[in-house]
């Protein structure tokens, strides 16, 4: 389950340790244990339970023809102060 590299592996290519995030977590171990897990972005927002932001979903490449229709805005008049 996931790949486990030394901390020495790490800092030596952070881009294997990254590609090999895409298939699983990544454990990283200082001195024999274990002390960092890295993982994807999308498997961390999945575990956190993060949820998706429409602002990041309208900035993802290939987005950019996109219609998005909007309700129109509804403008208010000011309230007059609560006190």
């Amino acid at each position: 389950m996931g790949t486990t590299i030394t901390s020495r592996e790490f800092n030596r290519d952070v881009s294997a340790a990254k590609r090999a995030a895409e298939d699983g977590p990544v454990t990283i171990t200082d001195h024999g244990r274990r002390s960092h897990v890295l993982l994807t972005a999308e498997e961390f927002d999945r575990l956190s339970g993060a949820r998706e932001h429409l602002g990041d979903r309208l900035w993802a490449r290939g987005t950019e023809e996109i219609d998005l229709e909007l309700p129109p805005r509804r403008i208010e008049a000011p309230r007059g102060d609560d006190l």
